[in-house]
């Protein structure tokens, strides 16, 4: 095994990134280091929970967003098995699946890209069947992937009872340092992005990035769309983002059936690429409005598809206040108990609520989402409040802390609300 060490630069506004030098003399390195812990995922621990109870577990999260780098990071812990499936000299050890395998049955075995070998989830189940046999029932696989349909449904086939399904979403608020939540709302939350030296080399690590996702991904997981009609369509949300799906009006703009439309808002909800929120529906007289709403999930891809590539330009846009939304939306997601449901309401009366959660057990939390901490809530929202009647009234902003706004809601920043989740998951 050769020397090895994980170095950290340091960049403006305390930002850090994790590097990797194999075999390398210190004296040698243009620029000062220093070996720092790695960015804390908040998902770490819930794979180690999960690979201590369940013989499979699957890591679902966008390209590029650091499954890779956490799997290594457990790997370096166990005694472990790494395999890239879109390496084909990894993947010709995979020629005799059962007969390879067998061999690191006494390891943890990670097969990144797992979507490009379908065929070997039935293999997995026998493996894992003859395992429990023998007394080794978990900690046996750790799956990593990038489409949830695709996954789920292959693996559902056969893994149904042997596998656990977690979610790895980009870096959220937890996870990075108070003074620096602006630059994660503009870049986003994928690493390299959230981590580039500037406003400029993250904007075109951005960009580099959906053409990938146009020209390369998408074609894989679904069927051929040409790269010029899917930008269009993407951009097109982005201009919406954190309204209500119109998927005719859109259709007509590309010249599309409205079918092709689902089809395309589809393939990026599963690429993990858009978030849809549906309504929330209770028992009532009102009229409620049905069509979900779309969002960018990742707020620094949202900025690259409108051209926004620095903060004060953002602070001027039309999109800001859907911005700030979408952003506060994911990290509350990201940050609450599994099983969690999340939705908006809205009645054709203008009663409105920006985020309903539902929590484990049955409470719902009210939110209305405000940047600006002097903000208080409109009429729609306590006319919706009365519908719904929710165990707690919150108005989300960009500030600190929580108190009181009045007698029934309480004014939160957005990092203090997302720990509130955090907590309740415990």
């Amino acid at each position: 095994m050769c020397t090895e060490m994980w170095c950290v630069r340091s960049w403006p506004e305390g930002i850090k990134t994790r590097i990797w030098i194999p075999e390398i003399n210190l004296a040698d390195l243009t620029w000062n280091v220093k070996i720092v812990r790695m960015i804390s995922r908040l998902v770490q621990p819930k794979i180690l929970n999960a690979l201590s109870r369940q013989a499979a577990v699957a890591l679902i999260g966008p390209r590029q967003i650091g499954k890779t780098t956490l799997a290594l990071l457990i790997a370096e812990k166990s005694n472990s098995l790494y395999l890239d499936l879109e390496n084909p000299r990894d993947l010709a050890k995979l020629a005799d699946p059962v007969a390879f395998l067998q061999q690191h049955e006494n390891k943890l075995v990670i097969l990144d890209e797992i979507h490009r070998l379908p065929g070997l989830f039935p293999v997995l189940r026998g493996i894992i069947d003859r395992g429990r046999r023998k007394g080794i029932r978990v900690n046996r696989f750790l799956l990593l992937g990038s489409a949830t349909l695709d996954l789920l449904r292959q693996s559902g086939e056969s893994l149904a009872g042997r596998i656990t399904f977690l979610d790895m979403t980009p870096l959220s608020i937890l996870e990075v340092k108070n003074n620096a939540r602006d630059a994660l709302w503009l870049r986003g939350g994928f690493p390299d992005s959230y981590l580039a030296t500037d406003d400029s080399e993250s904007f075109s690590w951005r960009e580099d990035l959906i053409r990938t996702y146009l020209e390369r991904d998408i074609p894989m997981f679904g069927p051929r769309i040409p790269a010029e009609t899917l930008r269009r369509f993407w951009t097109m949300l982005a201009h919406g983002h954190g309204g209500l799906h119109n998927s005719s009006k859109i259709a007509s703009s590309l010249e599309v059936s409205s079918p092709t439309v689902h089809r395309y808002t589809d393939l990026l909800v599963d690429l993990l690429l858009l978030r849809r929120l549906v309504p929330f529906h209770i028992n009532t007289k009102k009229r409620l409005v049905k069509s979900p709403k779309v969002f960018v999930r990742d707020s620094g891809l949202l900025h690259a598809l409108l051209q926004i590539s620095a903060l004060d330009d953002l602070l001027a846009h039309p999109v800001v206040g859907g911005s700030w939304e979408g952003f506060v939306i994911e990290n509350l997601i990201t940050s609450a108990p599994t099983r969690t449901v999340a939705g908006f309401y809205r009645t054709s009366g203008g009663a409105e609520i920006d985020l309903v959660l539902q929590l484990p057990g049955g409470k719902i939390w009210a939110i209305e989402i405000k940047r600006n901490p002097a903000s208080s809530p409109s009429r729609g929202f306590y006319e919706a409040c009365q519908d719904i009647n929710p165990a707690r009234k919150f108005l989300v902003h960009s500030g600190e802390g929580i108190f009181p706004l009045n007698w029934e809601v309480e004014s939160v920043g957005c990092h203090h609300l997302a720990n509130l989740l955090a907590d309740a998951s415990v």
